[in-house]
């Protein structure tokens, strides 16, 4: 059985405390649901969640960040999290639902089902060993993240459980090695196993599910399915298959269409439905490259749903030391970003050096100008 490490990590934990919305609460304001022991986060933005503090103290999740050990890709971390927060807003609309991370499948439960099944680890999700080293001829790990995220309504002054959605995160790759320290070696395996197994396992996790203390026979839960990007990808994966469920078994599947894309394209050439958006971010990073020359790099991640942009994410790496550079060349990229740039769609703008991140701007779906911040500028 593989080893497992708990990923700590914190972006992504203080992405999630700042995705936290409003259900009738005054912006930036706590919301309390009862006086003694529970209040909300507030407002945040009208399209996220808010979330639930508890004595306190915000309800961390009790399984968080569990994952095999093989995640080389940090890409696919953030897609994970942030794609599954925009399946749950399919059945848990934020104006109606608080977000309460994980609190039914503890560490140690999420660990066993990541597992091999074994005599050790009869609960384990992942086909047992079969003993070969052959890419071709062994058991790949199927399955390698799981994430709960639960949705509570207001009751009075408590709330309670109205939905979960579940993530599961499905190797596209599997890597491994055929001695400890040794070479690594990786199995491939198609889309059509990355579906059906993953079908499988998410028929064994409901039945789980609904036999967990707490949860309950009627509470809708979401099951997604995620295929992960190889290590050497440049982008995470995406979500392709979603299930609403109410009993003890899977009602139906829904097909989720989601892509990403590197802009500039691998040999200049961008694939069908992208050329258009690569084109507006050449013109871009040729127009900064120009006023600017001491740039590393120009690089976006673009993100589609339904064919269709849905966001993209710039990253500016920079050589230069002076604060004053980073500062003129985050003020130009206010301007021009919006003119270059694709209109309509959430944008973030990274400017990192080899040091760190030195700027950032940011603008949401139906906004025309980016804020900004520079890091380090008093």
């Amino acid at each position: 059985m593989k080893k497992f490490r708990i990923v700590a990590a914190l972006f992504l934990t203080t992405l999630m405390l700042a995705a936290c919305g409003n259900i009738n609460t005054t912006q930036n304001t706590p919301s309390t649901v009862n006086k003694k022991k529970l209040q909300t986060t507030g407002q945040a933005g009208g399209d996220n969640y808010q979330g639930v503090i508890k004595n306190g103290h915000y309800q961390v999740s009790k399984s968080r960040g569990v994952t095999n050990d093989q995640d080389a890709n940090q890409f696919n971390l953030k897609s994970f999290e942030n794609g599954l927060l925009n399946v749950s807003k399919k059945q848990f609309k934020p104006s109606k639902y608080i977000f309460q991370e994980g609190q039914y499948l503890s560490t140690g439960t999420v660990q066993d089902w990541l597992g091999r099944e074994s005599k050790d680890n009869p609960d384990g999700l992942n086909p047992a060993d079969n003993g070969k080293k052959d890419p071709d001829k062994r058991n790949p790990m199927y399955l390698q993240a799981m994430e709960e995220q639960d949705y509570m309504t207001q009751d009075g002054d408590n709330l309670k459980l109205s939905g979960i959605t579940i993530g599961l995160g499905l190797n596209s790759v599997d890597y491994y090695t055929k001695e400890q320290y040794g070479a690594q070696y990786s199995t491939k395996i198609s889309d059509e196993q990355v579906q059906e197994q993953g079908k499988a396992i998410a028929a064994k996790v409901l039945q789980r599910l609904r036999r967990t203390k707490g949860v309950g026979k009627d509470v809708p839960v979401i099951i997604a399915l995620y295929k992960q990007a190889p290590d050497d990808s440049l982008v995470g994966g995406t979500f392709f298959n979603y299930s609403v469920n109410d009993g003890k078994s899977i009602d139906a599947w829904k097909n989720i269409d989601q892509r990403n894309a590197v802009f500039p394209s691998a040999g200049g050439s961008a694939s069908s439905g992208t050329s258009n958006d690569e084109s507006n971010f050449e013109n871009f990073k040729t127009q900064v490259q120009n006023f600017f020359p001491n740039l590393s790099g120009v690089t976006a991640q673009a993100q589609y749903q339904d064919d269709s942009l849905s966001g993209m994410n710039v990253t500016i790496t920079t050589q230069f030391y002076s604060q004053t550079e980073v500062i003129s060349l985050t003020q130009y990229l206010a301007q021009v970003a919006p003119k270059y740039l694709p209109s309509g769609v959430p944008i973030d703008i990274t400017v990192q050096s080899t040091d760190g991140v030195q700027s950032f701007l940011n603008r949401d779906a139906g906004e025309n100008k980016f804020t900004t911040h520079v890091f380090g500028s008093y």
